[in-house]
């Protein structure tokens, strides 16, 4: 079993996060997944941002507010 880093985003109303996570690289058709951990971190920073907990969402990864370009 291999490990690799990847960024995932993490939209939520006006912000996103992006957050460095471990994938874990098997050979089966799953592959590649995340670990429990790695999936609960996501939703702990989704669960932030939906509350607006911008605080908490940083301590998992840096935090970008989108803004419309044109209407």
């Amino acid at each position: 079993m291999k490990t690799r880093h990847r960024s995932k985003l993490v939209h939520e109303g006006q912000y996103v996060a992006e957050v460095d996570v471990e994938l874990i690289v098997t050979d089966d058709e799953w592959s590649p997944y995340l670990s429990l951990e790695e999936a609960s971190k996501l939703d702990d920073v989704r669960e932030a941002l939906r509350r607006g907990d911008l605080k908490k969402a940083s301590r998992y990864g840096r935090i970008y507010t989108l803004t419309p370009l044109a209407v």
